[in-house]
């Protein structure tokens, strides 16, 4: 028959599209990340379409199972927030569904990777996500490290209680680089915090929810201009008597770079004067 992979909200329940909702209550069996948020979501639009558990401590024993009723019924997939495959175990049902020659539908709904990234403020025609960073220190301070050189803008999850640790890193690694920490996304307490890490250190004290980074890629990879280069351009205009706005819409206009960019750079320049 036919697996759905159906995107549920992040956060506020008005965001479930009617289609999400018709093919919920048409399917003899859902399969939830957690079946509390799911039954909560039925019972709020008046479902009664049965739940069983399927998450990353009984993916295994349950794949089997999923796969054997999809030979003669529906089943919905759906993920404790957001679009099912996107770091959890839906990918694994979804991947043998395929193998086993079993249609696949998705029904697209929510994204915290879409819905953080567009109101981030950052280059949006191209990004790459990571999935949640490492809990270990040591693991997440490689892969910041390996992302350092990405041109295009990172999108990752990370836990409340670890995004100090992870800020810190991110200065570190990346410098002084703009960033946006979104929390609770479509939630009552919904945040989007603009900055850079170290702005984001002094923001944060004990921040709590669900929080999507969104990092500006490294541009001078991906425009050919060095930040040294840049600044010895700046310094130049500005020894010519040009000042800041001009200076960084001039450089803006003549190497095809945002005009953000050249601020901070000037403002980089000009620092201890």
């Amino acid at each position: 028959m036919t697996l759905y992979v159906i995107g549920t909200p992040i956060g506020n329940m008005e965001d479930i599209s009617l289609r999400a909702l018709r093919i919920l209550g048409e399917v003899p069996l859902i399969a939830a990340e957690d079946t509390r948020k799911t039954r909560r979501l039925l019972t709020r639009f008046k479902l009664k379409t049965v739940i069983t558990s399927y998450h990353e401590h009984n993916s295994l024993a349950k794949l089997p199972r999923l796969l054997e009723h999809l030979k003669d019924r529906d089943l919905a997939l759906v993920s404790e927030a957001g679009m099912p495959g996107l770091s959890d175990p839906g990918f694994e049902l979804i991947s043998a569904a395929i193998e086993s020659a079993i249609p696949v539908v998705p029904i697209p709904g929510p994204s915290a990777v879409v819905t953080a990234l567009v109101v981030s403020g950052l280059p949006i025609h191209q990004f790459t996500y990571v999935g949640f960073l490492p809990r270990k220190k040591a693991e997440r301070r490689r892969l910041l490290t390996s992302l350092a050189q990405e041109p295009r803008t990172i999108i990752a999850f990370e836990a409340p209680h670890r995004i100090t640790a992870t800020l810190q890193d991110i200065c570190q690694i990346f410098g002084q680089r703009p960033l946006a920490v979104c929390r609770e996304l479509t939630k009552l307490h919904e945040e989007v915090f603009r900055g850079t890490a170290s702005d984001a250190l002094e923001y944060f004290q004990e921040p709590r929810g669900e929080i999507t980074l969104v990092i500006e890629g490294n541009l001078s990879e991906r425009e050919g201009l060095t930040d040294e280069a840049l600044k010895e351009k700046l310094a130049r205009l500005r020894k010519r008597g040009v000042g800041a706005r001009e200076a960084a819409k001039l450089i803006s206009q003549a190497h095809d770079i945002p005009r953000n960019r050249a601020y901070r750079a000037w403002l980089e320049v000009t620092k201890g004067d």
